[in-house]
């Protein structure tokens, strides 16, 4: 219900404001994941499979980074997929604890990796990781941070920083393995977020639809396009839902207008270069260790080190 309340709250003032605009944190409720999912399959959208190659053949470096009896944070867990990499990699990990917003669909993945990964404690925490986390204590384990998939890109540079911030105090002493989308050609960024089947469509589409469902909303879905482009000089994918008509909608006891072609901004996506994201991690507390890419340059894993308190 909370959860709920903040989304009404903030697609109410999304559709009151010019340009219209609301965080794609919304977009992962139990549909949204499922959809993500698929879009992770799709031939034209390369992060997944990129990073799930650079992961398996480089593991095992990255599990002699982490040391004996680690515990892995994930930050926005999602189906799991990539953490068993690490996992089946890492010496005798102490415990993972996956963060995800999405409840039910975190509960469902844990479930089946516990089965997976019989003597290791799985310790889900249902929660926003943009915001300040209660975690448990980690005694004396050594907290390794996982943040693949490039969901960096989705925050403003300014909260990048905020967000790698926090996690440099909540990590002191170990690391994160952050995950990268690079800057490339334009055509292969179009392609994967317009893909031919429509899935990424309909997963941008599934904020209205879920509005419908938790909030009471009307809006017609059919009266929305999905629209994905690259803005090279600020080197972001944007997403947005394009209004096919002049329409009112109704949410939250408020009536808003939404005018032929306006907008409803609904996600970035930005890209890094290598010196970028280097230069973002030592502003944010990390100093920079090894980085691994594929063949050509798409896509990149970085180890950056969260300095304990005596070491700054």
């Amino acid at each position: 219900m909370a959860m709920s309340n903040e989304f009404a709250r903030d697609l109410a003032l999304a559709l009151a404001e010019r340009p219209h605009a609301i965080a794609p944190k919304y977009f992962y409720d139990a549909e949204g994941s499922r959809l993500f999912d698929r879009i992770c399959e799709l031939r034209e959208y390369y992060p997944t499979r990129t990073e799930l190659a650079i992961l398996e053949r480089h593991a095992g470096e990255m599990a002699r980074l982490a040391g004996p009896g680690a515990e892995i944070v994930e930050f926005g867990a999602g189906s799991l997929r990539k953490v068993r990499l690490l996992l089946q990699a890492f010496e005798a990990p102490a415990r993972y604890l996956p963060i995800d917003i999405s409840g039910e669909h975190l509960r469902d993945a844990a479930t089946i990796l516990r089965r997976e990964f019989a003597g290791l404690e799985v310790q889900p925490v249902v929660a926003d990781y943009t915001r300040a986390l209660q975690l448990p204590p980690a005694g004396a384990r050594r907290r390794i941070g996982f943040f693949p998939g490039s969901t960096i890109g989705n925050f403003t540079p300014g909260e990048a920083q905020a967000f790698l911030g926090a996690a440099a105090e909540l990590l002191r002493g170990g690391a994160l393995l952050l995950g990268v989308d690079l800057v490339k050609d334009p055509q292969v960024l179009h392609a994967a977020y317009n893909d031919a089947e429509g899935v990424t469509a309909a997963f941008n589409l599934n904020l209205l639809a879920r509005a419908n469902r938790e909030l009471d909303a009307n809006f017609q879905l059919r009266q929305f396009a999905h629209y994905a482009f690259y803005n090279a000089p600020l080197q972001r994918i944007e997403m947005h839902l394009v209004s096919r008509a002049r329409q009112a909608v109704a949410l939250a006891g408020g009536h808003f207008v939404l005018e032929e072609g306006e907008t409803l901004h609904t996600e970035n996506s930005y890209k890094f270069t290598m010196t970028g994201v280097r230069a973002l991690a030592q502003r944010a507390g990390f100093r920079p260790g090894p980085v691994w890419t594929d063949a050509d340059g798409l896509f990149s894993v970085h180890w950056l080190h969260a300095p304990a308190r005596s070491e700054t």
